[in-house]
């Protein structure tokens, strides 16, 4: 039993330096984080999952003292005493005398069994609960990954619309210039470009607060913001359906968590009820008494008994009665609460995923073609600047649209399947 708990903690160091070089790895690497990079840092290196990790070995120490024959030591018991005798006419005589008493106090009531099955549902607890821990801590990895690689996106695409919208710029300059566009057209066109290009450092300025966030949750550099690599892509098929999200929900860590703690409840509240019944102590003794030429042997055995007349541990049971029913209210309660969650989200997700398709399929598409009919159209000198700014501010907004809507949906994603306590491996590595 002891071999297993130790082999479990060098098991776990190992794991630890394993992934601290890996964490090392990707640190020391200048291409951009991907997602299943990202995750194997956070295991290493996220201080929530530490920190729940760190309880393992006060659990496991707490179920090997169960573990033991008898949950109460032994007690020896030793004395020696030197005795002054006096004599007539004769002084003093000095007797050596000494004791030994070994003694055990044995519980009757089955206390060590229930002591150590709610030692055992603990630590089967915790490493749910561990379990749990984890699983939240990569979906909120996964969540603010998403949030980086959707504002990257958003950066890119503001980049290359500002870029457009310059050019347009340029050439109201020009024809202002020329006589051909109106002072009103020029000033137009700056300030749609002005407000483009405000719109750019926005979103700059909110890519580096996801950025510094992700970097606190993977407990990287503070100087370092890391950038991440990816797609977000519009989901049109998933691995599970409803029913087995429903499944998967009602056998998460947490519930599993939750059904152990009410176990070991159950069993702290057997061990608080064979407490009342008395703990038998059983000695035996042995001395050695009198004067030299009259030595004497002592040996005996000893029984102590307690008598429960006035306490019967009320005040413990009660505790135990409590705590049990507290576990049986919050299990139910997440029970409820876990299906109610699946059940939202879910709709929620496909109503993300018909604005996705909708924006994406059919609305930017023919924003795109406007814009380039517009391009022509300005060029050629058949429609106003004005006209060419509004198409061109439509795919903009649309497309920022999408990006949002896409990112929304990868979100209600990720919270679905940690709600549902799904498994689910990352893409790319």
């Amino acid at each position: 039993m002891h071999s297993n708990i130790h082999r479990g903690r060098v098991a776990r160091f190992i794991t630890t330096l394993i992934l601290a070089a890996a964490t090392s790895a990707v640190l020391a690497a200048e291409s951009p984080l991907t997602l299943a990079a990202a995750l194997q840092i956070a295991e290493a290196a996220n201080p929530q999952l530490r920190a729940a990790q760190a309880d393992l070995a006060a659990t496991e120490g707490q179920l090997a003292d169960t573990r033991g024959l008898l949950w109460n030591n032994p007690q020896l018991t030793a004395e020696q005493a030197r005795r002054k005798v006096p004599l007539p006419g004769q002084g003093d005589d000095t007797l050596r005398e000494w004791g030994a008493d070994l003694s055990q106090t044995l519980e009757i009531a089955g206390q060590h069994g229930y002591r150590r099955s709610a030692a055992e549902q603990d630590l089967a607890a915790l490493q749910e609960s561990i379990e749990e821990t984890r699983r939240r801590v990569l979906a909120e990895v996964e969540q603010k990954f998403v949030q980086v690689l959707g504002l990257q996106t958003r950066v890119t695409t503001e980049a290359e619309l500002v870029s457009l919208i310059r050019d347009a710029a340029g050439a109201a300059r020009k024809r202002f210039a020329a006589g051909e566009d109106t002072k009103l057209d020029s000033n137009l066109a700056e300030v749609e470009l002005g407000r483009a290009d405000n719109q750019l450092q926005a979103a700059r300025e909110q890519l580096i607060q996801a950025r510094a966030d992700l970097a606190a949750t993977l407990q990287l550099p503070a100087e370092a913001l890391p950038e991440v690599r990816g797609t977000l892509a519009s989901e049109v098929a998933t691995p599970y359906t409803l029913d087995e999200l429903l499944a998967a929900a009602a056998d998460r860590p947490r519930l599993r968590t939750l059904e152990y703690q009410e176990q070991a409840a159950r069993s702290r509240l057997g061990l608080e009820r064979a407490a009342a019944y008395p703990d038998v102590t059983v000695g035996v003794f042995t001395a050695r008494e009198g004067s030299s030429d009259a030595r004497e042997q002592i040996t005996g055995v000893s029984v102590s008994l307690p008598l429960p007349l006035f306490r019967r541990n009320a005040s413990g049971i009660g505790r135990a009665v409590t705590d049990v029913s507290k576990v049986q209210i919050e299990r139910e309660v997440a029970n409820r609460d876990a299906r109610a969650t699946v059940l939202a989200l879910w709709q929620k997700r496909e109503s993300l995923r018909g604005r996705v398709k909708q924006l994406d399929q059919v609305v930017l598409q023919r924003l795109n073609e406007n814009k380039r009919l517009s391009v022509a159209g300005y060029r050629a000198g058949e429609i106003s600047l004005t006209q060419l700014l509004l198409a061109t501010r439509q795919v903009l907004d649309t497309r920022r649209e999408v990006l949002e809507a896409m990112t929304d949906l990868a979100l209600v994603r990720i919270e679905l399947e940690q709600a549902a306590g799904w498994h689910r491996q990352p893409k790319g590595s």
